[in-house]
Parts: structure tokens; sequence; C-alpha cells
């Protein structure tokens, strides 16, 4: 046996050799030219490829600048909870990017799922992990009566709404008629009026240029010499894995990094508890839900809908959670649906190894990458930070009179 271990030593130690020079290669050598494939790869997840934010047909006050102000207001009043010390902000921090730094929300209780960006959100079609809501102006009702959240009702917020001078002035100006409590449709109307105006507010976060879109410009316009150098090799080296052998633009998409769809990628569950059936269940409330595109308390008279009416509700979607935007993930971690993996490592790996799904069908496949190159793929991620696209007094809570 002697003889044969040293027969595979000199083996082993070229093995050893040459991987080290390979990746020294990788770290240190001129990064090849971009093919034009590539660049327009590149160029479809720039900034620059954004398109114009698309209207709201069912929400008439969605770029009303009044409603903007208004929902603003709402945004960061805690008297919309139950204990009056809850607002939309608690949640969705301006600092973290609209999001809160914990697994799963934490405000009147713990909710079910991790808090999500919503800069940028007005382009999706659908809401929450789930896409249980349609618009944005439906979602921002729903935490408003979660008694994990908000913990408040209809009631509660109109009455609000009706007694507070400023609120009762702002609501007429915008929609005809002071907030009625007659009926409960009366009700339900002003409610939807009301996330009417969070969404108007909401519409204005969008993200800011990072350093990769400053990047991508340079490649397509050819400008600023200085330009070449924001990426440095491990980060260019990580664009190149993305929208190459990770097969990250699979899903991850488009100037927002997300193609708006849901997938099931094995996501384990927090220690004791049950699966999450994600999109399964999400299509089936959206699809009930009185206020969704097709309701009564949409301001589209045509009901042009096709997001809803043709909307995907096979056994595919066991377990699939929607594909979440890559952008400015910094001051967003913990990551995942319930917060599963406390950093983007432990994403890249969770991908990697694309295990098994305990429900469901694990869309992903095995990527075999090496240690070395999730941490390029890690570096990349990181030049998509930028702070929020949006004025200064937006971005934090407007001056009370």
């Amino acid at each position: 046996m002697l003889p044969i271990r040293r027969s595979i030593l000199p083996l082993l130690l070229s093995l050893a050799l040459l991987t080290f020079v390979f990746y020294y290669w990788q770290r240190f050598s001129q990064p090849a030219p971009w093919t034009d494939a590539e660049l327009q790869q590149i160029a479809s997840l720039s900034l620059a490829a954004l398109p114009p934010l698309p209207p709201d047909p069912s929400n008439a006050v969605a770029d009303d600048p009044r409603a903007a102000e208004f929902g603003h207001r709402l945004f960061f009043d805690p008297r919309l909870s139950a204990n009056g010390n809850i607002s939309c902000a608690t949640c969705h921090q301006p600092i973290r990017n609209f999001s809160d730094g914990l697994p799963r929300a934490v405000a009147l209780g713990m909710s079910k799922r991790n808090t999500p960006s919503i800069a940028g959100s007005a382009y999706s079609p659908w809401f929450y992990w789930d896409g249980r809501k349609d618009s944005q102006w439906s979602q921002a009702l729903a935490p408003l009566e979660d008694p994990n959240e908000h913990g408040s009702s209809r009631l509660q917020v109109i009455s609000l709404i009706a007694s507070v001078s400023d609120y009762r002035r702002r609501y007429e100006t915008l929609f005809g008629q002071p907030p009625r409590l007659e009926s409960q449709d009366d009700i339900n109307r002003a409610f939807a009026n009301v996330g009417k105006a969070l969404a108007a507010y909401e519409r204005k976060l969008m993200p800011g240029k990072s350093r990769f879109d400053r990047y991508a410009d340079y490649l397509q316009t050819g400008g600023d010499p200085k330009q070449q150098d924001l990426l440095n090799k491990d980060e260019i080296a990580g664009l190149r894995l993305f929208i190459g052998a990770a097969r990250c633009t699979e899903c991850h998409n488009g100037p927002l990094f997300t193609n708006f769809e849901f997938h099931n990628t094995g996501l384990l569950p927090p220690a004791g508890e049950l699966p999450d059936r994600g999109r399964i269940d999400g299509v089936r409330e959206v699809l009930q839900d009185p206020f969704n595109c097709l309701g009564q308390y949409s301001d589209d008279p045509a009901h042009n809908c096709p997001e809803l009416r043709y909307v995907r509700t096979g056994p595919e979607l066991i377990g699939a959670t929607r594909t979440p935007s890559l952008r400015n993930l910094a001051n967003t971690m913990p990551f995942q649906s319930k917060g599963q993996h406390a950093t983007l490592s432990g994403v890249l790996e969770h991908y990697n190894r694309a295990p098994l799904a305990m429900i469901g069908h694990n869309e992903a496949t095995e990527l075999g990458l090496a240690d070395w190159q999730l941490r390029q793929l890690e570096a990349f991620l990181g030049t998509l930070a930028a702070p929020i696209d949006a004025a200064p007094e937006w971005l934090k809570a407007p001056a009370t009179d």
C-alpha cells in the first residue's frame, strides 16, 4: 500500500498547484472583453432600461401629488393602529430601504413572513410573498386590519380620518365628499380610498442608481474611462456568473432584478413550522378579495385586469413565493420569505445546492459552483446598493401642523 500512496501524492500535489494557479489567474488576470450578447444582458439589467412608471387605472389618485402628501402623513401615523404605537414605517423603515432587518415583521405581534422593501414595488402586478394582493393600494389596506400588525379596523381608520380636521379636509379634496360611516359599503369605499392615498405616496419611492448602473452606462456609452473601474475584478467576475453559469437571470431579470413571478426554490421552513404553501393559497385569496382589480372599489370602469383574469392556479404553485428584487440588499437582511438566511452567502449556498422541496417541486437545479465563485457572486450583488431615489422629504415623517 505504501508505494501506491507515494505514487498518488505527486498527483495530489499537482492538482493542488493547478487549483492554486487557476484561482489566482481568475482573481488577478484582466477580465475578458464582454461579448455583444453579454452587453445586451447587462443593459437590460440597468436602471436606464426601467420604463416610465406604469399608470394604475384602479387608483384614480395614484399620481395626484395631493394624494401622495396625504398618504405620506398616513404612512407615518401610529394612530392608524389599535394601540397608537404602530405605523407603516414601523416595519417599512426608510433607513433600511423600507424593510425592517428582522426575519419576520414585529408590530403588535409577529407577522407570518419577512418584510419586503416597497421601493420600486409600483412596477409589480402582485404584492406579498404569496401575491395575495394585486395592487399597491389593496396591499396597503391589509396590514391595517392584521391583528399582528396594526390591529385596527376599517371603522377605526375611517373614524380617525373623519375626526382629524386636516385629514378630513385632504380626504374631501381628493374624493369629493367626507368619509361616510352610514353603511358598510360607505366604510369599505372610504377604507379603499385610504389605501389609494398610501399607494400614491409609495409610488414616489424608487431604487437609486448604483455602482452597477453606472458601470452598465459606461459599457453602453463608452463615456468617462474612469467609470470602467467602478467594479473590481471579483465584482465583474460575479456579474459574468450572474448572467451566465449561475443562471440568476432566469428569475432575477430586468432593471429591478425580478420577473415578478412565483417559484418554488426548496426553501425549508423555520424550525418547528410547517412548509409555507405560498402562491397556491395566495392566488385563491386574491381571487376572492373584494378589493381586487375586478372588485367594485377599483376606479377602472373597464376593469381591465389581464393579470387577474388569466392568473395561473395549478399545482405547480405549491410552495412557490414571489421573486424578490435584488436591489439594495445591504440593509434588508435577513433574507428569503421567512428570513431563513441571515446572510447572502447562506442564500447563495442554498441555490448552489438546490435541495429537494418539502412540498411541491424545487424548480432550481444544482449549480455546482466553487466557494470562490459564490464569493464573487456575493461581491457583485453588493454593487446594487444605492440610496432610495426620492426627495428627502419623502424619506422621513412629515412635520406636524
